[in-house]
């Protein structure tokens, strides 16, 4: 193995690739190789700086540390969001290629396997996957969110270099198998993420599943109908996507555990359901007053408590 050298490290992401059949397959890592190989150069890092290791639906790049890390950072901003508009403009519903991003900085030694071996991009890795990054993808029009490393924020990022605006990046901490992780996400932090951990299984995602699932949102219900006063009752759905189908990403796949159903939460009164007052004890009703004690999965809810 070879002594560990210091390097920056870039990962690039395809959002739901396992989705897509294999000829689309195919077409998307075209895709997420030119515009990874465009905005290097566009950054003036060539070929004879850098080494690549492919990971199916992701790139991973180990650039020399003396090539400059602002340059890279500016051409991750501009030119990364500028050649995904300019791939899915003209693209089908199931070419569209959406990215997650990771820039760490860090120690990485090469194995005699052409390996590569090191705890500082194992972090990288971790935070590619890290639900707060693929819930600030889902949660914006752009086609990209970048995250950079601790380190690289301190060293660099905070310093606000031309084209890197530092108010532009927000701390979020990211739970891992190795500890809390923290690292500076690109623009706006997902509802509920600030200051809260996220991990391979963050909000939003019933353990197991994809991770590229809409996270639920919570509304407010009542029943404007009933004479009984309603309990405080809030609906948990996922959405669906928006927009014509020619521009909405790929769907996703029946992976892992299901999205999470329709959560009601009682807060307190006497809990309505369309007009009928639950009170007093009944089982499988289905319309008209329900009395006596309610239970709920196993939970028991009496009157006035």
């Amino acid at each position: 193995m070879s002594d560990p050298v210091s390097r920056t490290i870039l990962l690039l992401d395809i959002e739901r690739y396992s989705d897509r059949d294999d000829v689309e397959q195919a077409y998307l890592r075209r895709m997420l190789y030119d515009i990874t190989d465009r905005t290097l150069e566009s950054a003036g890092i060539d070929e004879t700086r850098r080494l690549r290791a492919d990971r199916g639906d992701s790139v991973m790049e180990l650039i020399d540390a003396s090539a400059p890390v602002t340059a890279l950072l500016r051409a991750l901003l501009t030119e990364v969001p500028v050649r995904l508009k300019a791939v899915n403009r003209m693209a089908s519903r199931s070419a569209q290629i959406r990215l997650r991003g990771v820039v760490a900085t860090g120690y990485v030694a090469v194995d005699q396997h052409d390996g590569w071996v090191g705890s500082d991009l194992n972090h990288a890795c971790r935070l590619l996957d890290a639900d707060v990054l693929r819930a600030a993808l889902r949660e914006r029009t752009a086609d990209f969110a970048l995250c950079v490393s601790d380190a690289l924020y301190t060293g660099v990022v905070r310093h606000d270099h031309p084209g890197i605006p530092a108010d532009g990046f927000h701390r979020v901490t990211v739970a891992s198998k190795n500890g809390p992780l923290e690292a500076w996400l690109h623009g706006p932090v997902p509802d509920g993420a600030t200051g809260e951990n996220h991990g391979d299984t963050g909000e939003g995602e019933a353990q197991g599943g994809s991770g590229d699932r809409p996270a639920p949102r919570t509304a407010a219900s009542r029943d404007p109908g009933s004479d009984a006063p309603s309990a405080d009752v809030h609906e948990e759905r996922v959405p669906p996507q928006g927009g014509s189908p020619e521009s909405r990403p790929a769907p996703d796949a029946t992976r892992g555990a299901p999205a999470p159903g329709v959560v009601f939460n009682f807060n307190g009164g006497s809990p309505s359901f369309g007009g009928s007052l639950v009170g007093h004890d009944q089982h499988g009703v289905s319309g008209g007053q329900v009395t006596g004690d309610v239970h709920l999965g196993g939970q028991e809810r009496r009157d006035g408590a």
